[in-house]
């Protein structure tokens, strides 16, 4: 085992507080959130069991983390209320609306900007 995979490997937990392991070396019965949703359930309000971890020059903490729940304790992903899909929508078209002129496009707006490309053009012209 390489010394990246031994900084990352505390499967007791002595060092992180938490069992740690490699990225790709999580046992079978543990998944992050993504692979919960992918398998359509999530964790459900269960403790974190463990963590997996990538030693990463560029970070400022030095390693990527993503934490692991248990498969037999996760529960089955809530279904979208009708108040849910309308509430997701309104937000969307609050996403597409630029708040200057008022346009409502076909995607999102750059956040970065705050209004449509238009907009922001004619303000930096003059």
């Amino acid at each position: 085992m390489g010394t990246a995979y031994a900084k990352c490997f505390d499967p007791l937990g002595a060092r992180y507080g938490v069992p740690t392991f490699p990225w790709t070396l999580a046992p079978d019965d543990l998944a992050t959130r993504r692979q919960l949703r992918a398998r359509g359930l999530r964790p459900g309000g269960q403790p974190i069991a463990a963590q997996v971890m990538m030693r990463q020059r560029g970070r400022k903490s030095g390693a990527k983390v993503a934490y692991l729940y248990r498969l037999d304790k996760a529960l089955p992903v809530r279904p979208m209320t009708s108040r849910k899909w309308g509430a997701l929508a309104l937000a969307m078209l609050t996403r597409r609306t630029c708040p200057v002129c008022g346009v409502i496009y076909s995607f999102c707006l750059p956040t970065s900007l705050g209004m449509c490309l238009l907009c922001h053009d004619a303000k930096h012209t003059h």
